[in-house]
């Protein structure tokens, strides 16, 4: 299984209500130090895939999407549905909301 399959089958893992590092994905997927590789592989999917692209957040718990296409304010709406909250500043609490995988 490449990468990208393991990140992909990953992030559909998070559950509804949840977020998950870039790191923490990177983890999982046993690339040491591959936040950017996880960020490259999300930014080649596209936006209306059924992956939960926007589950994935930076370690802080900043929305940093650098996306031309998606915007901040978007994926804060995408998890605000689901009953995430993000404040003004695009940060979500982690300690409240981080998937703990199993």
């Amino acid at each position: 299984m490449t990468l990208k399959q393991k990140v992909l089958k990953l992030i559909s893992k998070i559950p509804r209500g949840k977020v998950a590092s870039y790191g923490f994905i990177a983890t999982l997927a046993r690339k040491v130090n591959g936040a950017r590789e996880v960020g490259w592989i999300l930014f080649s999917i596209s936006p209306d895939s059924n992956i939960p692209w926007w589950r994935v957040i930076n370690s802080k718990g900043l929305i940093s999407i650098k996306n031309s296409m998606i915007s901040k304010k978007f994926q804060k709406e995408m998890l605000e549905k689901e009953n995430i909250y993000v404040d003004n500043k695009f940060m979500v609490d982690l300690k409240k909301y981080h998937w703990k995988y199993k």
